[in-house]
C-alpha cells in the first residue's frame, strides 16, 4: 500500500526531491529492488490478449517468470546492476492489513464470478486483477530464476522495503527500487520508482531523494516518519478526517505525532462535551481506540533487517544450460529467445562499464500531480479495467513460445 498521499505532498512542497530519467541515463547504478512488489506487478501486468495471466500447457502461471527474465535483462542492457530483495516474515502489526487484503480478494473473486455471467469483459478483467496473490511458489520460482541468471538476491528477515533501504544506506547499492513510498520511511537515501515497468509503457524512472524531501517538507527524519504514519501506512489506516494537507500542517504545528494525537483527542473530547450540552453534534476527526502509532514508529525506526555489511553482493555469469532446462524444458519458453537473453546477460554483466558522469543526465519534465497519481494507481493494478498491452517487445514475441500461451 505504501504511504497515502505522500507523492502529492512531495510534488507540492519538495519538487526538487523528484527527478525523472530515461532508463539509459542510469548506467552504472546498482539497485536493490523489492522483489515481492515486482512479482505482484508482473502478475498484474504481464497478460495475454484476453486479459488472462500467461500459462504453459500444464496450466502453470508464467507471467512472473516472463517479467523477471525480460525486465531484468532490459535493466542490465542499460548498464544497471539490479539485485532483488524478497519479503521475509511480516511484522505482527501488519496482520490486520493482510487480513483486509484477503477479504478484498475474496470479495473480488465473488464479484468476478458474477461479472462472467452478467458483466463486460472489462469488468471480468478488473475483478481478475484484484484477486491476484503472490504465493510461496511464485517466490521460489523467481529466486531459482535469478540464481540461474547470475543476479544476486537476498531474503529479508521481514519487510523487503526495509532491507532495500538498509542496503542503500550501507553503500551496497546506490538506490532502493520499489513502487511503495514507505521505502523512504525506512530511511532509503534514494528511491527509484517505475524501474521494472515495461518499455512499452514509456514511463520514465522517478528518482526521489530523501534528504531533499526532508528539506522541502521542513522536517527531520523523526518527524517524517510521524507524518507517514499519520498519512496512513501498511500498519495503520489514516485517521478519519485527517487528509494529507492537514496531516502535514499538524506535524509542523505540533512537532511530533504524539503531540498531534494528544491535541486531536483533547479537541474531540471538547466536542463531545459540547454535544452533550446540545450545542453541536458529534463528528469530525475520529481517532480509533486502538491506534498503536508507537509500535508502527518502532517498525520504521528499527526494522528487522540483515546489516548491509553482512551481505555479499556479486553479479555472475548466467548458467545458460540451467536457464534452458528451467524456462524451456520445464516452463515452455522459446529456447532461441532464452539463449539470446542469456547471451545479453553474459555480455553486459561481464563487461567493464565506463564511470558515471552525472552531468550527462537528461532530466525528463515531470508530469502533473494528477497524472502522477493516475500512473501510480495503474502500477498497483488499481486501474479501471482497461486491458494493458502489457509488455515490452520481448514479452510480446513470446507468441513463438512452444508451450506458453502468451500469444
Amino acid at each position: 500500500m505504501g504511504i497515502k498521499g505522500l507523492t502529492s505532498l512531495l510534488v507540492e512542497h519538495a519538487p526538487k526531491a523528484i527527478t525523472e530519467h530515461d532508463i539509459k541515463t542510469l548506467f552504472g547504478r546498482k539497485v536493490a529492488i523489492d522483489a515481492s512488489m515486482s512479482i505482484y506487478q508482473f502478475l498484474i501486468a504481464v497478460r495475454q490478449k484476453d486479459g488472462e495471466m500467461l500459462t504453459n500447457d500444464a496450466g502453470e502461471t508464467t507471467s512472473h517468470l516472463m517479467g523477471f527474465f525480460y525486465r531484468t535483462i532490459r535493466m542490465v542492457e542499460n548498464g544497471i546492476k539490479p539485485m532483488y530483495v524478497f519479503d521475509g516474515k511480516p511484522p505482527e502489526l501488519k496482520a490486520g492489513v493482510l487480513s483486509k487484503r484477503l477479504a478484498r480478494r475474496e470479495e473480488a473473486k465473488e464479484e468476478g464470478e458474477e461479472a462472467k455471467e452478467t458483466g463486460t469483459a472489462e469488468d471480468v478483467d478488473r475483478f481478475s486483477r484484484r484477486t491476484v496473490k503472490v504465493t510461496r511458489e511464485h517466490n521460489e520460482e523467481c529466486r531459482r530464476l535469478l540464481k540461474l541468471m547470475g543476479i544476486p538476491l537476498v531474503v529479508a528477515p521481514s519487510e523487503a522495503e526495509a532491507q532495500c533501504a538498509e542496503l542503500a544506506r550501507g553503500g551496497k547499492v546506490y538506490a532502493a527500487g520499489s513502487e511503495d513510498m514507505d521505502t523512504l520511511t525506512f530511511n532509503a537515501p534514494v528511491l527509484y520508482r517505475h524501474l521494472t515497468f515495461s518499455e512499452a509503457r514509456k514511463q520514465p524512472i522517478s528518482e526521489i531523494n530523501l534528504e531533499k524531501a526532508l528539506e522541502g517538507l521542513q522536517m527531520n527524519m523523526t518527524q517524517f516518519i510521524d507524518l507517514c504514519i499519520l498519512l496512513g501506512c501498511d500498519y495503520l489506516e489514516p485517521i478519519k478526517g485527517v487528509g494529507p494537507k492537514s496531516a502535514l500542517k499538524l506535524i509542523r504545528e505540533h512537532g511530533s505525532l504524539g503531540a498531534v494525537i494528544e491535541h486531536l483527542r483533547d479537541k474531540a473530547a471538547a466536542k463531545e462535551e459540547e454535544a452533550e450540552d446540545g450545542k453541536i453534534k458529534k463528528g469530525g476527526i475520529v481517532i480509533p481506540e486502538e491506534y498503536p502509532w508507537e509500535a508502527a514508529k518502532k517498525v520504521f525506526e528499527k526494522p528487522d533487517v540483515t546489516p548491509a555489511d553482512q551481505i555479499d553482493v556479486e553479479w555472475k555469469a548466467p548458467d545458460v544450460e540451467g536457464l534452458v532446462q528451467f524456462l524451456v524444458t520445464e516452463k515452455g519458453f522459446n529456447e532461441d529467445r532464452v539463449r539470446k537473453g542469456a547471451e545479453k546477460l553474459s555480455k553486459h554483466i561481464g563487461s567493464k562499464q565506463q564511470g558515471r558522469l552525472d552531468s550527462f543526465f537528461t532530466a525528463i519534465p515531470k508530469t502533473s500531480p494528477a497524472k502522477k497519481d493516475k500512473s501510480d494507481e495503474k502500477s498497483k493494478g488499481k486501474g479501471k479495467g482497461t486491458k494493458r498491452k502489457a509488455d515490452d517487445k520481448e514479452e510480446k514475441k513470446a507468441g513463438g513460445n512452444k508451450k506458453t500461451k502468451a500469444k
